[in-house]
């Protein structure tokens, strides 16, 4: 059963989140509008007060691939610290309308350099978002094709999850090349693998885009799953 994780803005304390909002700049989110592009200079992290922003990175021959949708309390757009050359290691594109705060890096790190509980909390979230990272490309790398896709809907069903009486509804509306995205295939091999496991009834497409899985248990037994903590395993 989904259980419900913590964003960034969860797990640091009231008086960090209060100074952070004083320094950053709320502005409203566009769907379609890039926040920036791989490559350029890292001045800025942003946190997602509504909406949703998605993170991507396209490869040498146009493959694009999809690292993470942010949803509201999460941080992101941070590629380091107490670096002056940084530079966004991938692209940020607003998926969603909504509203973001802007936070210049350097007044973050002096926020940090000031107060060292502040320090320790986000050394704490960036720990746990390391975990997440290695977690998901370690499935995606030893799984093969089919255990990736496998991997990535147990992981949506944990971000994205609601428990319904005949199964977990993965409440993010994708068509099959998103999803394709999410795990460095085409659109081709998903519909197939999704075609297999509809006639497994592990899942059902619903209309819109959403997918209700059926059977987790499943996509768990097949991956041969470590049975993460829902704090680590998700997308």
């Amino acid at each position: 059963m989904p259980v419900e994780t913590k964003t960034f803005v969860d797990q640091i304390s009231r008086a960090f989140w209060e100074d952070m909002k004083r320094m950053s700049t709320l502005v409203e989110s566009i769907p379609g509008k890039p926040l920036f592009f791989d490559g350029d200079p890292a001045d800025y992290v942003y946190l997602v007060e509504s909406g949703k922003v998605r993170l991507s990175k396209t490869s040498t021959d146009g493959k694009e691939l999809t690292l993470q949708v942010y949803n509201p309390g999460e941080l992101f757009g941070l590629f380091g610290l107490f670096n002056s050359s940084l530079c966004y290691s991938a692209t940020a594109v607003v998926l969603q309308p909504g509203e973001l705060r802007v936070i210049s890096r350097a007044s973050l790190e002096e926020l940090l350099t000031a107060n060292g509980a502040y320090c320790v909390e986000f050394l704490r979230w960036m720990s746990l978002e390391n975990r997440r990272m290695q977690s998901k490309f370690r499935d995606l790398l030893l799984n093969g094709k089919t255990g990736a896709l496998y991997s990535t809907l147990i992981r949506m069903c944990n971000t994205y999850g609601r428990q319904l009486p005949n199964g977990i509804l993965i409440d993010l509306s994708l068509t099959n090349k998103d999803l394709a995205q999410f795990i460095g295939l085409t659109r081709e091999s998903v519909n197939r693998l999704l075609g297999d496991l509809k006639k497994l009834d592990v899942i059902e497409p619903l209309p819109n885009g959403y997918i209700l899985v059926k059977d987790i248990h499943y996509l768990r037994e097949k991956i041969c799953c470590d049975d993460c903590p829902p704090d680590i395993c998700r997308l």
